[in-house]
């Protein structure tokens, strides 16, 4: 099974979270897109600005450093870029809270959010068969190093 297929197989429920967020954010974004570079330089600086900051205070501890990974990196940059784009593009736009004004947009953004999850769903058992078959082969293959000649 190729990795990202076993990537989306196997996230654990915070991560099918944060994915349905992103799928909430593509959705919106693209039916409220402004090809305008001030918004998204500013986005960028405040993303910058702010993942800093949070790298900073997640890392440093009065109980020393902890080490994070890329990924978490990533996403601590990514979110303020994000927010901060979002609230730009939908100022204005008449939306309450984080719902856009229309029913037809929130169908395509919880109709796009339903499909990630299902999707998830279905490639889930596909990767499990995959990992279970993976071990049964490493194992297989150190067994057979073991023999002696």
């Amino acid at each position: 099974m190729p990795n990202l297929l076993r990537y989306f197989g196997t996230l654990t429920k915070p991560r099918l979270i944060l994915w349905c967020y992103a799928v909430w954010y593509i959705v919106n974004v693209s039916l409220h897109f402004d090809p305008h570079p001030r918004l998204w330089l500013t986005s960028l600086g405040l993303s910058a600005i702010i993942g800093l900051a949070l790298v900073l205070s997640t890392r440093t501890s009065s109980n020393g450093t902890t080490k994070l990974e890329g990924w978490q990196i990533f996403r601590l940059f990514l979110m303020p870029f994000c927010v901060s784009s979002f609230a730009a593009l939908v100022k204005d736009a008449g939306y309450i809270l984080i719902f856009p004004p229309t029913l037809h947009e929130n169908v395509i953004a919880f109709s796009a959010i339903l499909a990630f999850l299902l999707f998830a769903m279905i490639v889930a058992p596909l990767a499990a068969r995959s990992s279970v078959a993976a071990a049964g082969t490493l194992r297989r293959e150190t067994i057979e190093e073991q023999k002696p000649l």
